[in-house]
C-alpha cells in the first residue's frame, strides 16, 4: 500500500468531514457537543490555516484515508497543542495509517515549539485510546482548555522530549 501524507487542501473539506462523521456513526459516538456538530468540520483548510496549527491527510491509492492535526485550543498554556480530527475512514483502519499520523503530528508540534500535546476522545473510540496510551498519552482527571466539545470525557496528555 502506498501512503502519502500531506498537508490539508481546500478540496479534501468534503471528504474529510464525511469521514469524521461516518466515524461518528460507525463507533455508535454521541453527535451533540462533540466535532460531529462543530461547524469547523465542513472547512478544515480554512481552520487549519492558523498560525501553529497543522492538519495532516493521508491518502492512499484509493483516496483519502483519514487526518489528523494540531491546533492551539482557546484556554490551553501556550507549550501546549491540542491534537484534533484525527479520524480514519473505515476501510483503512487497523493498517497502521493512524500511527503514522500521530507520529508525523507529534514530529510537528515539537517542530512548532510546543512541550505537551493534549488530546480529548470519547470510550466509543477506545481503540484509539489504546493507541494513545501505547504512543505515551496518560490519563487527566479533568479537561485542559475550552475545546467546545463537553461530550468528550477522556483527556489525555503527553510532555514531549
Amino acid at each position: 500500500m502506498e501512503l502519502v501524507i500531506r498537508e490539508v487542501r481546500k478540496g479534501d473539506n468534503q471528504i474529510l468531514a464525511a469521514i469524521i462523521r461516518s466515524a461518528f456513526d460507525d463507533f455508535n459516538a454521541p453527535h451533540e457537543g462533540t466535532v460531529y456538530t462543530d461547524p469547523t468540520t465542513d472547512d478544515l483548510f480554512t481552520l487549519f490555516q492558523l498560525p501553529g496549527s497543522i492538519l495532516w491527510v493521508a491518502e492512499t491509492e484509493n483516496g483519502i484515508a483519514g487526518c489528523c492535526g494540531l491546533s492551539h485550543t482557546k484556554g490551553l498554556d501556550k507549550n501546549c497543542v491540542e491534537l484534533v480530527k484525527f479520524y480514519l475512514s473505515k476501510e483503512t483502519r487497523g493498517r497502521g495509517i493512524g500511527r503514522e499520523l500521530m507520529e508525523r503530528c507529534i514530529r510537528s508540534a515539537r517542530e512548532f515549539g510546543y512541550n505537551k500535546v493534549y488530546l480529548e476522545s470519547l470510550p466509543q473510540f477506545s481503540r484509539a485510546v489504546t493507541m494513545y496510551e501505547k504512543l505515551g498519552f496518560r490519563t487527566l482527571a479533568n479537561p485542559l482548555g475550552d475545546s467546545g466539545h463537553g461530550t468528550c470525557h477522556i483527556w489525555m496528555l503527553r510532555e514531549l522530549d
